[in-house]
């Protein structure tokens, strides 16, 4: 919910509550059905959705903004606008609205955010009192155990689940969807770094491998990691295909998998039209320019007619504006809209089969009094989307999927060298991502790093500097924060983790530096990450070492560089990240070696399929959720033929 601000006058405040019921009024119905009744007699008041309104535009406006908007309000409440009958003010509201365009488009901004929390707002149940009336299929239950019918059960909502559910849905399929973390909307993401990770990400954002070697981010809401990551839209390149092809999985190589590319990149709306690069990714092509090196635009999955860079930097918990065009504004609505049902705050338990094939899941579901409901779902066909932590976790607390459930996890992990600059960059603004260079990739055989940048946050920055005392950390950030700018790599790991899990049945990620290419880029990256820096102007750098490596302008270069590369990559001696979860469920055509086979269905129970990045049967080197999104269209496509 958005934060309570007052901005308006008491004057303002009642004429927009009266706006807002005018939008969403409470209408008398004596007959009919209750639920019915109920939808028609709840106003936008009964839901305080004018002091949401309210909080939001503190939010998200500047002070002119806001005055403008108040003028407008203003112009209602001349008219003494909240004394009125409901046919008056819907009048005047229709009245003022044609008054100008620019009255226009005030007053349909108004009628959108009145919208967005009336039909939107969930309760503390994770529902709307609307939805029933509605009948939107976010589903709630109740009690200590429920039963549920569906003819698919897909387990998870992210890259992979999304587009499966829709396009199974489509194909005439009854698809309900189980997800482990909540709804949230526009409505919830405020733009701070705390909720948003406690209430996006697995973990609260604070998950890590078992010795602490990397940091895990992976998104845990509906709509997962579509919701907040970078939207970096990247084809599965032509090499991995043909890799993954001869490791068994099926068409991968194919024109058929090129049109589910396509398909995918037209539903997202993938462009680079309004691509615009903030302080830290002009000092990042202004490095690569000056070292020869190539780099391009993103593309991105982006309305491009709502971006707005003052609020682009907190994409990482949520796009407040609705820009961001992850599964919740594309294939879950399109389930939703052909018909498939949604259940959040689901944890998934353990695939239930019979006979060897799939016959439900069983699941259960935390109120938030606290009370928990056991929530059985029968369906034939079960898609396993929870992501390559989960994923593999679940299947081994339902003992199937064989030998190789939880092998083979691959993480891109990435390393960061922050820049220090003379003039401020504030990271925070504008486009948290939105360059890149391959200059890198292939650097080591089939293996090497892509170079990226980010955007800045207090906390994970506080997190991963090096700590002597705290006075010195302290006069640290408070020195550079400002004046910050971190590029990164995300490399195409060549070793092996894995997932386990403990005596409770929780996921336990296993994984480390111990491979030797993994180890030898990581240095590379951080050494190549710095001369970017030094081309482009910092004038300090260091890396994220526990013990601090670091340089200033005028000591010596190279120096650094050997400290660089010869620090210890030891697990907590360095912080160092994955936001990529991959291959712990792999397809292949071994069923020693692998989980699923060609297709993506298991290799020993039939009507279990893996429909997200843990099917990867190698890392790809980019930016995944291209590829988890068309390997999911094509599992969706050999499960809808089956009949």
């Amino acid at each position: 919910m958005a934060v309570a601000v007052g901005i308006l006058s008491d004057t303002r405040r009642r004429t927009l509550e009266a706006i807002c019921d005018t939008f969403a009024p409470s209408i008398d119905a004596p007959d009919g059905d209750e639920v019915l009744r109920a939808f028609l007699a709840r106003s936008a008041s009964d839901l305080d959705v004018a002091a949401q309104i309210e909080g939001l535009l503190a939010q998200t406006m500047q002070q002119e903004e806001i005055d403008a908007l108040g003028a407008l309000i203003d112009a209602f409440a001349e008219q003494d606008f909240a004394a009125q009958s409901l046919d008056a003010r819907t009048t005047i509201i229709h009245a003022i609205s044609d008054s100008s365009p620019e009255a226009k488009l005030g007053v349909r901004q108004l009628r959108a955010l009145t919208f967005l929390f009336f039909y939107a707002l969930p309760d503390s149940a994770g529902r709307n009192p609307n939805w029933d009336a509605i009948s939107y299929p976010l589903l709630a239950v109740g009690g200590e155990s429920a039963v549920l019918d569906a003819d698919v059960c897909v387990l998870g909502s992210g890259a992979g689940g999304g587009v499966i559910a829709a396009e199974l849905q489509r194909a005439g399929r009854q698809v309900l969807v189980l997800e482990m973390g909540q709804y949230r909307n526009e409505a919830d993401f405020k733009q701070l770094e705390l909720p948003g990770l406690l209430e996006l990400y697995l973990g609260g954002g604070l998950s890590a491998s078992e010795d602490g070697s990397i940091s895990i981010f992976a998104g845990s809401t509906l709509g997962g990691g579509t919701v907040v990551n970078y939207m970096n839209c990247i084809r599965t390149p032509d090499h991995i295909r043909r890799e993954w092809a001869q490791m068994g999985v099926e068409g991968i190589d194919s024109p058929d998998y090129d049109d589910h590319i396509d398909a995918v990149w037209e539903r997202l709306g993938v462009t680079s039209a309004a691509t615009s690069h903030n302080r830290t990714h002009k000092k990042l092509i202004d490095a690569c320019e000056r070292l020869g090196y190539p780099h391009r635009d993103l593309t991105r999955n982006v309305d491009t007619s709502c971006e707005d860079p003052r609020v682009c930097g907190y994409c990482f918990v949520g796009c407040q504006k609705g820009c961001k065009q992850s599964t919740m504004k594309t294939f879950l609505q399109d389930a939703a809209d052909a018909g498939a049902r949604f259940l959040v705050g689901a944890r998934a338990e353990r695939i239930l089969t019979e006979d060897g094939r799939a016959s439900g899941v069983q699941a259960s579901v935390v109120h938030g009094d606290g009370t928990t409901t056991s929530v059985q779902v029968n369906a034939p066909t079960v898609v396993v989307a929870c992501g390559a932590i989960e994923t593999p976790a679940l299947l081994l607390r339902s003992r199937i999927g064989g030998p190789a459930v939880g092998k083979h996890l691959r993480l891109h992990p990435a390393s960061v060298v922050l820049g220090v600059y003379e003039q401020p960059i504030d990271g925070w603004i504008g486009q948290i991502q939105s360059a890149l260079s391959d200059e890198f990739v292939g650097c080591d055989g089939d293996h090497g790093f892509l170079i990226e940048a980010i955007g800045v946050t207090p906390s994970i920055q506080a997190m991963s500097l090096p700590f002597a005392d705290g006075e010195e950390h302290k006069r640290t950030l408070a020195r550079i924060f400002k004046y910050s700018a971190p590029f990164i790599s995300v490399a195409r790991d060549h070793g092996e983790g894995e997932v386990v899990i403990d005596n409770y049945g929780r996921a336990v990620t296993r994984w480390s530096f111990a491979d030797d290419t993994d180890a030898r880029l990581f240095r590379r990256a951080m050494v190549e990450l710095s001369k970017l820096h030094r081309a482009a102007g910092a004038k300090e750098m260091m890396t994220f070492h526990q013990k601090r490596i670091s340089w200033r302008e005028g000591e010596d270069f190279d120096d650094y560089l050997r400290e660089v590369d010869a620090g210890s990559l030891a697990a907590n001696d360095i912080a160092a990240f994955t936001a990529h979860q991959m291959g712990s469920c792999r397809m292949g055509s071994d069923p020693g070696d692998s989980v699923a086979d060609g297709r993506g269905e298991l290799h020993d129970c039939n009507g279990v399929w893996i429909g997200d990045a843990s099917a990867f049967p190698t890392a790809p080197g980019v930016n995944p959720m291209i590829s988890i999104m068309s390997l999911a269209r094509r599992t969706a496509a050999v499960i809808a033929a089956r009949g």
